[in-house]
């Protein structure tokens, strides 16, 4: 069976949750974590959730294909009560952010004890060093490559860097051997975000990733509809988006190579443009 890409939605909203999944969106995530996160993203334009562990049951009960992730906190001494409330609550899978060592895994995957979904967050450069070893380990059943905080561990100037200097492809052929599903990232809508929406969707088919996040603008509510009920803005940005993935899945080694390029011009131009950040 051809890999197909999941497009994942970060919301606590149960109305925008059905909307979207009836749009073709494949999971929602209810976001949790806020441990640390400020002192990490200080001075840089991103979005610290406001989600409870009481939003995930309102969410899981209005879902009926798309799957519901909840992304804890970092570990601490509250991880087994987080971890325990998410699965309550309808939590199909449990993403853990923010880790160094492999260790730091196992224990949250003792904790989840098979109950549901584990997907580490790669968003540190020792995570990343060591991503075999995370991938391999039993109780992991996805990856995911968190493009914004690992780009300022690793001291990148942009967080797209990864898409062509390199260190994509070789996580992502490390990821291919584990036979599990594997993603990066976020994107925008087709024509839109600081680096071309098309080409990170094409960059994700080369690399053999299913899952992404849609950025925090994708479905803004003026578009989207929520008020009432009306998928259709959403559901013709999701089609455009995964209508790119399916075609991009058939490119020839030439058109990979041009896409590389493209990217590579574009991000050369807005690393130029870039403040620097203190």
């Amino acid at each position: 069976m051809t890999a197909t890409m999941k497009l994942v939605l970060i919301t606590a909203d149960p109305r925008l949750a059905s909307l979207s999944e009836r749009a073709g969106v494949g999971r929602i995530m209810v976001d949790i974590e806020r441990m640390g996160k400020f002192e990490r993203q200080k001075c840089r334009d991103t979005w610290i959730s406001k989600h409870e562990l009481s939003d995930v049951r309102p969410v899981a009960n209005v879902l009926t294909s798309a799957d519901l992730m909840v992304r804890i906190n970092p570990i601490h001494e509250g991880s087994q009560g987080e971890i325990d409330v998410a699965i309550e609550g309808g939590a199909q899978s449990i993403m853990l952010p923010m880790f160094t060592d492999p260790s730091e895994v196992e224990s949250i995957g003792r904790m989840i004890n098979s109950r549901c979904g584990f997907i580490p967050l790669i968003e540190t450069g020792a995570a990343l060093d060591a991503i075999d070893e995370i991938a391999s380990q039993s109780t992991v059943t996805e990856v995911f490559i968190g493009l914004n905080d690992l780009h300022l561990s690793l001291g990148l100037e942009f967080m797209f860097e990864p898409l062509v200097n390199g260190m994509l492809e070789k996580a992502c052929e490390i990821l291919s051997r584990t036979n599990k599903p594997y993603g990066f990232g976020g994107i925008a809508r087709v024509g839109e975000g600081d680096l071309d929406a098309e080409l990170i969707m094409q960059r994700h088919a080369h690399l053999g990733s299913t899952r992404v996040n849609l950025s925090r603008t994708f479905a803004r509510s003026e578009m989207a509809g929520v008020a009432d009920g009306d998928d259709t803005a959403i559901g013709s940005e999701v089609a455009r988006l995964l209508s790119v993935y399916e075609e991009a899945k058939h490119d020839d080694a030439l058109e990979r190579m041009r896409i590389h390029a493209l990217i590579e011009d574009q991000l050369a131009n807005i690393i130029a443009r870039l403040p620097n950040i203190a």
